[in-house]
This record gives C-alpha cells, sequence and structure tokens, in this order.
C-alpha cells in the first residue's frame, strides 16, 4: 500500500472533490493537477497514481476506511454505562462523518453504475461491517438478542445514512434539524432495546 505524504493527501482531496462535483469522466488529469497545487499538465500526479482510475481507487479506500472508523468511537464508547449517551454520541459522530464524506456519496451514487465491481466490494463491505458491528455493540451494551440486535441495527444504521443521504443527493428529505433527528432516533433505537 502506497504510504501517504501531503501531496498525496492533497491530490486525493482534490480528486475525490472534483469527481463528486463533475463525475470521474467529466474530471481531467489537469483539474485535478490544479486543484492540487500542482503544475497543470506536468505529469506530477503520476509520481504518486499510476492512472486516473487508481486515483479513484485509492480515493475510494481512504474514504471508505474514514467512514469505516464508526467502528471505532463504538469501543471508545463501550462501558460507559448509559446506553441513551452512548447512542446519542454515536448518532452526532455518523451524521459528522457522512456530512464530511459528501463528496464520497456523490461518487457512489454517480459512478457505481459504471464501476460495479469497485463499489460493491468496497461499499457493500464497509455497509455489512457498520450493520453487523453495530448490531454486535448493541448485543454488549444491552440484554437483546443477537437477531433482535440485528434487526434493530438495520433500522437504525439505515436511518442514519438515509437522513444524509437523501438530501445531499437527491435533494429531498425530511425538514429536520440535527437535534430533533438524533433525539428521536435514540428514542427509537431505546424502545427497541427495551421492548
Amino acid at each position: 500500500m502506497q504510504t501517504s505524504s501531503p501531496t498525496r493527501d492533497r491530490i486525493l482531496d482534490a480528486a475525490m472533490e472534483l469527481f463528486g462535483e463533475k463525475g470521474f469522466r467529466g474530471t481531467s488529469i489537469t483539474q485535478i493537477e490544479t486543484a492540487a497545487g500542482l503544475t497543470p499538465g506536468a505529469g506530477g500526479i503520476y509520481h504518486h497514481f499510476r492512472t486516473k482510475e487508481a486515483l479513484l481507487e485509492a480515493g475510494l479506500a481512504r474514504n471508505l476506511e474514514r467512514v469505516a472508523a464508526l467502528r471505532d468511537i463504538q469501543k471508545l464508547m463501550t462501558g460507559l454505562g448509559d446506553l441513551r449517551v452512548e447512542l446519542t454520541i454515536l448518532a452526532r459522530y455518523a451524521l459528522t462523518v457522512l456530512d464530511e464524506e459528501q463528496a464520497l456519496l456523490r461518487i457512489m451514487a454517480t459512478e457505481s453504475r459504471s464501476r460495479p465491481e469497485l463499489f460493491e466490494k468496497s461499499v457493500n463491505g464497509v455497509l455489512h461491517r457498520s450493520f453487523a458491528g453495530f448490531a454486535a455493540w448493541l448485543c454488549e451494551e444491552s440484554d437483546v438478542t443477537a437477531e433482535r440486535a440485528n434487526s434493530i441495527s438495520a433500522v437504525a444504521v439505515g436511518a442514519l445514512v438515509s437522513i444524509r443521504v437523501l438530501p445531499n443527493l437527491f435533494g429531498v428529505g425530511p425538514a429536520i434539524e440535527d437535534d430533533a433527528f438524533v433525539k428521536m432516533w435514540v428514542e427509537m433505537v431505546m424502545a427497541a432495546v427495551e421492548s
């Protein structure tokens, strides 16, 4: 795996933003070089990535790993002793991560049809780990069965993703402030856990 450097990170940041705005095909190497502060047309990108496709793959991998970091916050919260507080922190953190990854969400929506193999492995892996991880965490933090935790996870994680995906990708979605959403989300999950 390629090690990170400030230039490489700038290239990835610029590329992911441009791919999200203009699509993969609509973004040129020269545009990425310009946005990353490199000399346009000089080929500086190729010191870090063999092809534009390799750049997309590296950007997806990096950004999906950030989304997968939700697992880490669950580990940090385990044992706080107040499931309601833990859920509130988790929901707020998840929404923040999804906000930071808007370019990734747009790229997934626009490019998944033309590169299904790339997206199937990476996106499905992250989503599967998110659903499974939340369910496993619920089992540790409450008395729910694994089957019940899987059901709660499907609804809870799906709601967190949907509240950001629908408005940001499709321009539609419920008009609700984050505080009200998080409060309702925590109440929903608590009710499911306690029933």
